[in-house]
């Protein structure tokens, strides 16, 4: 079973070479296809450095302007070959070894779509607050879908390549990860969730999801449940 994960990275010049390292030495079948959005702070020459010859198993692709998280996500998802995706952060917040344990529940249990649930065990993966407003948007997408999930604004969303191409994303920034679900939940697709380890940063570390995009996720969330 192949996977192809799918980086977009936007000014992570600080973390992009041990996260890429930790990335490629996850024990499954993979190819890394990385896109860099316009980074400004040393990120692209960096990768234009170590990856410019194109002959390492990393591939990388550049947009000329920043697009957002959601746009390098398609421009990554155009070039997959894998029988399933999922998205790796440019940072140290998700730890890639965990991709493991989603292709092994896709193995056991056949799922189109697995998620990575980082509070499936605990809350205290990240800061009180942050974790509200995530349960705040998880449990409004288990009452306009009827699901039951755990996790739904985690980055570690595993979904047949096949499905994700038909989702048609049409966003281009944070708002990816309710956009998906919804269009996931919507097809009556089940979502598989799998316990795993997350710490999360700050803004000062270089966070750069705010207040302003969880109140732009609700908005997704009622578009795609009472209008498209």
């Amino acid at each position: 079973m192949k996977i192809s994960i799918l980086m977009p990275v936007y000014n992570e010049q600080k973390t992009i070479m041990d996260i890429l390292e930790l990335v490629r030495n996850v024990k499954v079948d993979k190819e890394i296809i990385l896109v860099d959005d316009s980074s400004t702070d040393g990120t692209r020459e960096l990768l234009k450095k170590h990856f410019g010859d194109g002959k390492d198993e990393v591939k990388v692709f550049y947009h000329d302007v920043n697009k957002g998280k959601g746009a390098g996500i398609k421009t990554a998802l155009s070039k997959a070959s894998g029988e399933y995706v999922i998205v790796q952060d440019g940072d140290l917040e998700y730890s890639p070894h965990e991709i493991e344990k989603l292709v092994q529940a896709a193995k056991d249990t056949g799922a189109v779509a697995i998620f990575g649930s980082r509070f499936l065990k605990t809350w205290k993966t990240t800061s009180f607050p942050h974790y509200m407003v995530n349960w705040t948007l998880t449990a409004m997408t288990n009452f306009l879908f009827r699901a039951k999930l755990t996790d739904m604004e985690t980055c570690y969303k595993m979904i047949k390549t096949s499905v994700m191409r038909s989702l048609d994303i049409q966003a281009n920034r944070f708002e990816f990860e309710p956009e998906v679900t919804a269009k996931l939940l919507k097809k009556g697709v089940r979502i598989e969730e799998v316990a795993i380890s997350y710490r999360g940063r700050s803004y000062d570390e270089g966070k750069k999801i705010t207040w302003k995009d969880g109140i732009e996720t609700l908005l997704v969330l009622l578009k795609y449940r009472f209008v498209k």
